[in-house]
């Protein structure tokens, strides 16, 4: 069994707990990894790029010379490609970037990211991971004990007071074990995970 340290939320630590090894202590597919990230990014994307093509571009209805006797290259636009401020040649337009992987992928995907945090001592679990009121310093202070700068704070459910505590927090990311994903844990430097989190994603995941 994978052994986690457990803290207060003074970034004091107190024990540890143990943990399954489906979760922290799992191959770590790198190949995998990165389909999954790559995914996430496009499915991000909003795919509102777009250019004219000569068909849309203002202007250039009128044949610029004649077809023939000028020593010019023959023309039949000037809002052809070629031209300054012509239309542009197979240029971006509107479109989905949206593909889907499978749920198998995907869950191989969570643990290969939760054990690469773990082998790189980034896990911090947080006894009591909760506030009886919205309180950004208090999370200020957690994060400060753990001397993280960038975290991925995982509650079990979500929790309004942790959420709104924590989101101006710059480098700091709230969420939830239903919302969590290969993305966010990798791009932040630390994961936070209250006690109640760990146990669920044991539950939902090993």
């Amino acid at each position: 069994m994978a052994k986690l340290a457990l803290y207060n939320m003074e970034g004091q630590k107190t024990g540890s707990m143990e943990a399954s090894d489906a979760l922290f202590a799992a191959e770590v597919k790198e190949a995998v990894l990165h389909a999954v990230i790559v995914n996430h990014l496009a499915n991000k994307r909003q795919g509102t790029q777009s250019t004219k093509t000569r068909t849309e571009v203002r202007g250039g209805g009128k044949k610029p010379w004649r077809q023939k006797g000028t020593g010019r290259a023959r023309q039949g636009s000037i809002r052809a490609p070629q031209w300054v401020g012509g239309g542009v040649a197979l240029g971006p337009k509107p479109r989905s970037y949206r593909y889907s992987l499978n749920k198998k992928m995907k869950r191989v995907a969570l643990k290969s990211a939760l054990t690469a945090k773990y082998n790189d001592y980034a896990v911090y679990v947080v006894d009591g991971l909760s506030l009886d009121e919205i309180k950004t310093a208090k999370i200020a202070n957690l994060m400060k004990g753990l001397e993280v700068n960038s975290a991925l704070i995982v509650t079990a459910d979500a929790d309004n007071n942790v959420y709104k505590s924590s989101r101006n927090i710059h480098g700091v990311t709230p969420t939830h074990v239903g919302a969590i994903n290969t993305y966010d844990i990798m791009k932040h430097g630390a994961l936070v995970l209250s006690k109640e989190a760990v146990e669920k994603l044991e539950e939902v995941y090993a």
